[in-house]
């Protein structure tokens, strides 16, 4: 099942082309990485998708209302701030008002899922970054949408807590969700994307399993590195090496 289908989408901010013409889906079951340099238009694609920011073509979620878009997708930006000192049990429970309810299970499988079960009486503005970050997660999680958008989710976590974090994820599209998150780990996308979109030159310049796009060819055009790249019995290994000049 499709979860989000974008179609010669085009964005245009401050005078500038920042995106291109960009045809991508997401469908369950997948844990769909976007990379690319900074600024190449990874963070704008998530908002424009969201029907955020103005953009030409068609997103399927930006044409939905806000109050079912809230129940087909939950979305984690970039920005972390934590305005109010709520608990962090009752920070991860706002997930569930686009619902309309008080269910107990989706918040309690939120806190087990990202390990914050000994923090739920905290203080969410007392945590350190990295715990906010789990706790927003969390939150993310207990809205139990069909599909997670997160904006650089596992920036800030120890690596324990990234590879718990991207586990989490595989987790979700195992159980019939779907996620799509944008990485600067490119390790870390390889190892636990089953898709990656790269988008460089405002526009999608691959888009297939990790071992299909992580080709010396398209991380030339789109990092400047080369790397290397092995399959190992734990599963894909993914290390840059050196900048392209």
């Amino acid at each position: 099942m499709t979860l989000l289908q974008l179609e010669n989408l085009s964005v245009t901010l401050r005078n500038r082309r920042v995106l291109s013409d960009v045809s991508v889906s997401v469908a369950a079951g997948e844990v769909v990485g976007l990379i690319g340099r900074n600024g190449v238009g990874k963070t704008t694609l998530m908002r424009a998708a969201l029907g955020l920011i103005p953009a030409s073509g068609h997103s399927s979620l930006a044409a939905m209302t806000p109050n079912a878009r809230a129940k087909a997708v939950a979305w984690m930006p970039q920005t972390r701030e934590i305005a109010w000192p709520v608990s962090v049990e009752d920070l991860v429970a706002l997930g569930r008002l686009p619902h309309d309810d008080r269910a107990r299970g989706p918040v309690e499988a939120a806190l087990r899922h990202m390990a914050l079960e000994p923090l739920r009486n905290r203080r969410a503005t007392n945590l350190s970054g990295g715990e906010q970050a789990r706790a927003l997660i969390a939150r993310a999680l207990a809205q139990e949408t069909p599909l997670l958008m997160a904006d650089e989710p596992i920036a800030g976590l120890d690596p324990e807590h990234q590879i718990a974090t991207m586990e989490v994820f595989a987790d979700i599209a195992a159980a019939g969700r779907g996620v799509m998150l944008t990485l600067h780990d490119i390790a870390l996308a390889a190892r636990h994307c089953t898709r990656l979109i790269v988008l460089s030159e405002n526009s999608v310049l691959a888009d297939g399993a990790p071992s299909d796009v992580l080709t010396e060819g398209t991380l030339a055009r789109a990092f400047s590195i080369t790397a290397y790249h092995a399959q190992s019995d734990d599963g894909p290994v993914f290390q840059p090496l050196r900048r392209v000049t």
